[in-house]
């Protein structure tokens, strides 16, 4: 059995850096052809970034491939017999959460190197230091905090509930709930400024427009993401009540008040046709299963690990597993999810009156820019990764005419490739 689950993980590896080399390779040929919906400096930017990110993501996905061989042969084991701790709900705790603490360390090199390196020089990182330090830390705090709480609760449901993998669904899944309605809070509190949208005709622009698909907000507001990142976004957080409209102060810089609206209109779609509590009950399914396969492990699995069926070893396998599922279910979701973006686009241009289209287009163009992302991709990377339709089927979907943006029009190359 365990040689079967290390096979399947091993298989989805190699699918993982299958569709990362195809990547590379594909957009390696295509930045040597003509530029699409950017200048030709831009456009090699933008596919050089690209394929120094894919090539992280390589390096990443072995690195986190040999972690996980190492924790199922004898780092499961080793963490929890040299935790000496007599009450096994605070063990459970201590064990899970020294996982998740040794993980983030492993990985933390690449996020250095993604943040001072890879974004310093393609000029999106705007981080000092200091700033990246007191994230990070504030991260762990609030991790071991509510990640022990809700490890602590999971343990309790393992130890005194029947049919525990049903209940621990249920309750993840009420958190992860209640993460999503007091995300925009705690980010504030803790991450970015928010201010007032000051802007009073822009305010009711806004205003005006989610009045039109009744979009309740608590208010629209400013966050002061510059201070770390140059990129391009916008949000609407929260559920119910909770509700608000976060516009990074780099947005407001880069875009025209109509394709901001355009935008926004677009986000507002998602909202009309209850896209989010889409994606809530997708990633429901996914726990589902999740828990469901982890319940039922068979008995045989934790002897050839020289393991205990432990609530906190479970817990750890489960973790370890998680993503192998996520990428199985992925392509799934991101077909319903690309749909939804495509209808998202439909109630943007519609919101945005007689120029919409035009206007949601611009607005495309310009984050592809100023994000440095790259418009073309193999379509083995789409169907495994792509949540959002590639940018120039967006814009055809739009009625926009692109015909210097049709692939199949790639003849020539930019005068500064060899």
């Amino acid at each position: 059995m365990l040689m079967t689950i290390i096979t399947l993980y091993s298989f989805y590896v190699l699918i993982n850096l299958y569709v990362s080399v195809m990547q590379i390779g594909y957009i390696a040929q295509a930045k040597k052809k003509a530029p699409v919906l950017m200048e030709c400096d831009e456009y090699v930017k933008a596919a050089d970034y690209a394929i120094a990110k894919e090539r992280l993501s390589i390096a990443n996905t072995i690195v986190d491939y040999m972690t996980v061989l190492i924790w199922i042969g004898f780092g499961i084991a080793y963490l929890s017999n040299n935790l000496f701790i007599a009450n096994e709900a605070l063990k459970s705790v201590a064990v899970v959460l020294g996982f998740v603490l040794i993980n983030s360390l492993i990985s933390l090199p690449f996020s250095i190197y993604e943040k001072f390196v890879l974004d310093e020089k393609f000029g999106f990182n705007k981080s000092t230091a200091g700033q990246f330090i007191k994230d990070t830390l504030v991260t762990l705090v609030l991790s071991i905090l509510f990640g022990g709480l809700v490890v602590w609760g999971v343990y309790l449901i393992m130890t005194t509930l029947q049919f525990w993998w049903l209940w621990s669904f249920v309750f993840i899944f009420g958190v992860m709930i209640l993460i999503n309605m007091f995300f925009p809070t705690v980010r504030a509190m803790f991450f970015d400024k928010l201010t007032p949208l000051e802007d009073e005709k822009l305010a009711q622009e806004i205003k005006a427009l989610m009045d039109k698909t009744g979009f309740v907000s608590s208010g629209v507001f400013i966050s002061d993401a510059s201070k770390r990142d140059a990129r391009l976004n916008a949000y609407f957080g929260g559920l119910g009540k909770t509700k608000r409209v976060v516009l990074f102060d780099t947005l407001l810089q880069k875009l025209e008040p109509k394709e901001l609206l355009a935008v926004l209109g677009h986000e507002l779609g998602h909202f009309a046709h209850g896209d989010i509590y889409k994606n809530i009950a997708l990633v429901g399914v996914m726990l589902f299963a999740m828990f469901a396969l982890f319940g039922n492990l068979p008995q045989n699995l934790y002897l050839e690990m020289g393991l205990s069926p432990s609530p906190y070893i479970i817990m750890i396998l489960f973790l370890i597993f998680m993503p192998v599922l996520s990428f199985v279910m992925m392509p799934v979701m991101g077909i319903l999810s690309r749909h939804n973006e495509y209808e998202a686009d439909k109630m943007g241009a519609q919101l945005g009156g007689a120029s919409g289209e035009i206007e949601l287009a611009n607005a495309l163009k310009k984050l592809v820019t100023e994000n440095k992302s790259f418009p073309l991709s193999h379509p083995v990377y789409i169907f495994f990764h792509y949540t959002h339709p590639p940018v120039i089927e967006r814009l055809k979907a739009l009625g926009v005419d692109i015909a210097d943006a049709d692939t199949g029009a790639l003849e020539g190359a930019c005068p500064n490739i060899d």
